[in-house]
């Protein structure tokens, strides 16, 4: 087997512009650059607001809450300079080892980023989990920028989460809260506005063909893992995790060979990641390597099994390896 450096291969290929939707009006006086971690609960649009803002499919989205297990970088260039998105997983409070991993992931962006992006959906009710969220960003209010996503669906409330934040937020001035629909690209371009105000004058931190500066065996594993949690039921979702065990550049770098395990809990979910006939996990693979045929500039060739990792979710050397 030839050992190969993948470093050189991360997805750094983009559509014929590297300026997100909607750029109009940004000017250009001095170049800007900020990291900003997303904040938010599960699924309140972390992960669509991300990949809307960079034009791809940077990060997993899926209607299960907590698809997001790392701090997934989308790079945004535009005239006024580069932000350099983090999207965390989603807070929840539970004192499982997973759910305590993912917490810690989310709380160490807040010293280290030099903005925060919090989004709130606006068609659920603020509870006792929103409540902890924004009491925890709040010694960091400016550095904040709001956003009350969701507020083109019929159920949105925004109003209440107004009031919420005028409460929480009293310093954080109304030029910093808005209403967006991160899923159709509405008031994007006003948020990457406030968050260029906060951003101090720096050097670029990528080239400005980069969107993300994920390797391809971690983007390998999420597009499997993003095709596999979209068709499996109930609590599967949170049950999976995708191992790449080998890969190989071949043809001449025309074709990356890898293979990779589907892990679930037990042996019971083995069965229905498979399907009847394979028809599962079939289609989980024909459609990653469509998704893969998308971002990378050469053929990826899916070797895709299943096998089982009892108890992964409690296992130490598996969650370092996850979530590192």
């Amino acid at each position: 087997m030839v050992a190969i450096n993948f470093s050189i291969y991360y997805t750094v290929f983009m559509n014929e512009t590297s300026n997100p939707p909607d750029q109009k009006g940004i000017e250009h006086l001095e170049k800007k650059t900020a990291v900003v971690a997303i904040i938010g609960r599960p699924s309140s649009g972390k992960s669509t607001f991300l990949n809307t803002v960079c034009r791809e499919q940077v990060s997993i989205v899926s209607s299960f809450p907590q698809t997001t297990r790392n701090a997934i970088r989308g790079i945004v260039n535009t005239s006024e300079g580069q932000i350099v998105f983090i999207d965390t997983p989603g807070y929840h409070e539970s004192d499982k080892k997973l759910n305590l991993k993912l917490q810690s992931v989310t709380r160490d962006q807040f010293e280290s980023s030099d903005c925060l992006l919090y989004i709130l959906d606006s068609t659920r009710d603020i509870g006792e989990e929103e409540e902890t969220i924004a009491g925890m960003i709040k010694p960091y209010s400016g550095k904040t920028v709001i956003a009350i996503n969701k507020t083109d669906l019929p159920n949105a409330v925004p109003e209440k989460d107004k009031l919420f934040l005028l409460k929480t937020f009293p310093d954080i001035l109304p030029d910093r809260i808005f209403q967006i629909s991160a899923k159709k690209n509405k008031g994007l371009n006003d948020i990457l506005k406030a968050l260029y105000r906060i951003a101090p004058v720096a050097p670029e931190l990528y080239p400005e063909e980069f969107y993300t500066d994920q390797e391809v065996g971690f983007r390998i594993s999420e597009i499997i893992r993003g095709q596999a949690i979209n068709r499996l039921e109930q609590e599967l979702p949170h049950s999976v995790y995708v191992n790449i065990a080998d890969m190989e550049m071949k043809k001449e770098g025309k074709l990356l060979w890898v293979r990779a395990f589907l892990c679930v809990e037990r042996e019971s979910q083995k069965g229905i990641v498979i399907g009847k006939n394979a028809s599962m996990i079939k289609t989980i693979r024909i459609e990653s390597i469509k998704a893969m045929r998308k971002i990378f500039p050469y053929s990826v060739d899916l070797d895709l099994q299943v096998k089982v990792d009892k108890n992964w979710r409690q296992k130490d050397s598996v969650l370092a390896r996850l979530i590192p």
